[in-house]
């Protein structure tokens, strides 16, 4: 790329519509650990077996089913909030004002004698942080010019990224110091930024596309051929078409479209299985909460921040499918560090070591995720598209992670991450098929 090309490229990055969407990528991404691998390492503290704290995995589960109501957030409208903020930031803020309440509320909990009403509370979070998402990433596509939308998933991605920090080593560092309900409580807090963003931002322009129009002309002329549908039943038709069908049907009309399914569910399956794990390993190995917060989170955010930039300029010069798939093998050989640390016990080295190649290829292998995830979705359905495939992404988060634990007791830390190494493969057998499809897709279009 020429040099000019390379300063235009950074100085997008300063734009303010941009450095709001890094923000509010903060703010998407803050949640998710708190019910995720620094919950785990709070469960384990206080006793809970591996197999419970692996079943913990599955509060997550409402990011694996966001989709299901991404249409309401997309159109329906809020009492007072819609019409005092817009559609956007009026879904936004009460979310975020309502996640805030979870937190707090989940970090007063006692796991030993209330394991239920932190599993419930955790559910929460997890739901209105999956919700939070659905708005954010609605915004975030609605707000950028096209010019910008490549600035702005690397934005999103660095605030997220940064809040991951935060939720990881800045929430075990602080529970370290002043107990857990004070690490929860600062996680709080910090989500005023995208509220703050959010209530001094700018409303996104509604942009209706041109294939929008023409699915609602059909819906409007199917009811006006059945006179049965009228007043309240009719609107509720209507909305119903547009919201729900109509995007899942622009989805299912795509080439091989169930194959594009199961390749995003199969993906990050291996990575979410390990992370699912890796606190525990590292706590059953002897290492203490601040040789993992510095470690494994601090140092690990630099590598992750890394195969970020790395993976998003390899994107561009290998195109999205083929970076999808070598960096899909990276991240698969990368959990294979796993194996390394579980077998040199407590030796700060070997965790250096691991983490730095796991997150390192884990942040190659997001970044060309998130590109070919943005790719497929029709900026007509944005919400509802990207809600969908995003939440496939988090299915093996949720779903299958939850079993890592009771596989962690059955097969042994050596095996069981071997097993995280072999468990993508289906997927990455599935890309190059893939690749063959788009391939004659553009060769049509041309």
């Amino acid at each position: 790329m020429p040099m000019n090309g390379w300063k235009q490229g950074f100085a997008a990055y300063l734009d303010r519509r941009v450095v709001m969407v890094l923000l509010l990528g903060f703010s998407s991404g803050l949640p998710l650990l708190l019910t995720f691998s620094t919950l785990s390492a709070w469960l384990k503290g206080e006793g809970i077996s591996r197999t419970a704290i692996g079943i913990f995995a599955l509060v997550g589960t409402p990011y694996a089913l966001k989709f299901l109501w991404s249409p309401l957030i997309d159109r329906l409208p809020l009492p007072i909030l819609t019409k005092l903020l817009g559609r956007r930031r009026g879904w936004g803020v009460l979310i975020q004002v309502l996640l805030i309440v979870a937190i707090l509320a989940l970090g007063s909990t006692d796991p030993l004698k209330h394991l239920w009403l932190t599993a419930s509370l955790a559910v929460a979070v997890a739901f209105l942080s999956a919700s939070q998402d659905i708005v954010i990433d609605a915004y975030r596509v609605e707000i950028l010019d096209d010019s910008q939308q490549g600035p702005g998933a690397g934005a999103v991605q660095t605030g997220y990224r940064l809040a991951m920090l935060a939720a990881g080593a800045g929430a075990l560092l602080i529970a370290g110091s002043f107990g857990w309900f004070a690490a929860y409580a600062t996680m709080a807090a910090l989500l005023s930024l995208g509220l703050a963003v959010l209530l001094l931002g700018p409303e996104p322009e509604i942009r209706v596309s041109a294939a929008t129009m023409e699915r609602e002309r059909r819906a409007a002329e199917f009811l006006a051929s059945r006179p049965q549908l009228k007043g309240a039943t009719a609107n509720v038709a209507a909305w119903l078409y547009g919201a729900v069908v109509c995007p899942f049907a622009d989805l299912m009309a795509r080439p091989a479209w169930l194959a594009v399914l199961l390749f995003v569910i199969g993906y990050k399956m291996g990575e979410a299985m390990a992370g699912a794990m890796a606190n525990t390993l590292y706590i059953e190995m002897g290492f203490r909460l601040d040789e993992i917060a510095w470690v494994s989170k601090i140092f690990g955010f630099g590598a992750t921040i890394l195969g970020t930039i790395i993976g998003g300029a390899l994107v561009a010069r290998l195109g999205v499918m083929r970076a999808l798939l070598v960096f899909g093998v990276l991240q698969s050989l990368g959990n294979l560090f796993y194996v390394v640390q579980a077998m040199a016990g407590h030796n700060i080295w070997a965790l250096a070591v691991c983490v730095a190649a796991e997150n390192l290829t884990a942040g190659m292998a997001g970044s060309a995720l998130v590109a070919y995830i943005s790719g497929l979705c029709n900026v007509a359905y944005t919400a509802t598209q990207y809600a969908l495939l995003s939440s496939l992404t988090a299915v093996g988060r949720t779903v299958f992670a939850s079993a890592s634990g009771k596989l962690a007791d059955m097969l042994g830390w050596v095996d069981f991450f071997f097993l995280t190494t072999v468990v993508t493969v289906p997927a990455l057998v599935l890309l190059p098929w893939l690749m063959r499809q788009q391939s004659r897709v553009n060769q049509h279009v041309q």
